[in-house]
């Protein structure tokens, strides 16, 4: 962040609020000595700021300093900073820093009325993301490289390999408190998903020579060409829950009354190994009615396992 804008930011941030100089630079990402040479600048700015000590204390704004307003409806205001402090949820993001200064910047423009139109419904309203612990330093480089399509050489860790694989990254997305990055992988001749804190090390190369070839062949594959499986499943409520996290299928999940819902697709068999897992997963929570040979495969999974947990007296 450049300092004209890191200054503007800390102006924002104490409109809304008194600030220690440690909470601005962890918020901003720079060093409390960074903060206190832009607490000077903005005094000799002449910026209305003083500093209280103690526990309650840190730099304030005089009473009745306001910046210029933004002009938001009721609803504007609500979408933004909804989306927004669903950000501040996540562990790491390609803003980390954006996505607190955005949030002050915009609730020191609003008018008072809006603010408290708004507030309760914000305190009610949220998306669920999970509590995870890790991070993601190169995020930003593959949202460049997936921005500009260059192809890249990823030292990659997954569960069962660590290995140097040539990638082009095609878009990132979040799901489930993590990141992935959906990449056309020449070693796989496929689009593959990688979760992006398991990229240890990334470097731009020029396009593998057959990379347009693998590139076609990927485009022209249709769904058609693949042989299919078609999966019918019973769920119960909680059953129904799970199934609708999927981003692949969850939509397809229907309720029938009250106690049933059904789940129907056409399943390539690729994934068969896939579907046993999953419905043996949920357990109790559904039955597979179709096809009899999926049926057979999860009683086989089931029994293995019971196996694995039998008492031997």
């Amino acid at each position: 962040m450049k300092r004209n804008d890191r200054l503007i930011a800390i102006m924002m941030a104490l409109q809304q609020r008194p600030e220690t100089a440690q909470a601005l630079a962890s918020k901003l990402e720079v060093s409390k000595r960074t903060i206190l040479r832009d607490m000077q600048a903005l005094a000799e700015m002449g910026m209305p700021l003083y500093a209280l000590s103690g526990p309650a204390g840190g730099f304030r704004l005089m009473d009745g300093y306001k910046l210029p307003p933004l002009h938001f409806d009721s609803q504007e205001a609500l979408a933004v900073l909804f989306s927004l402090n669903a950000m501040t949820k996540m562990a790491d993001t390609p803003f980390n820093q954006a996505r607190f200064t955005a949030i002050d910047k915009i609730r020191a423009t609003m008018p008072e009325h809006i603010l408290q139109h708004i507030e309760p419904i914000l305190d009610r309203l949220e998306i669920s993301i999970p509590d995870r612990s890790y991070k993601t330093p190169l995020l930003e480089k593959l949202l460049q490289y997936a921005g500009t399509s260059i192809w890249i050489r990823a030292f990659y860790r997954s569960e069962q390999h660590q290995r140097s694989l040539e990638l082009l990254p095609l878009r990132l997305y979040t799901a489930h408190g993590f990141w992935y990055c959906e990449a056309y992988s020449v070693l796989h001749e496929e689009q593959r998903t990688f979760r992006v804190d398991r990229f240890v090390e990334l470097e731009p190369i020029d396009p593998p020579p057959a990379a347009s070839a693998y590139l076609d062949k990927a485009i022209s594959a249709e769904p058609g060409a693949m042989e299919l499986v078609h999966i019918a499943a019973q769920l119960t409520y909680r059953g129904a829950l799970l199934a609708e996290q999927d981003p692949h299928f969850g939509q397809l999940v229907k309720q029938v009354d009250s106690q049933l819902w059904l789940l129907e697709m056409d399943l390539p068999m690729s994934e068969w190994d896939w579907a046993v897992q999953f419905f043996t997963h949920i357990g109790m929570d559904a039955e597979v009615t179709q096809p009899p040979a999926l049926r057979k495969a999860i009683y086989q999974r089931v029994c293995q396992l019971a196996a694995r947990y039998e008492q031997h007296e």
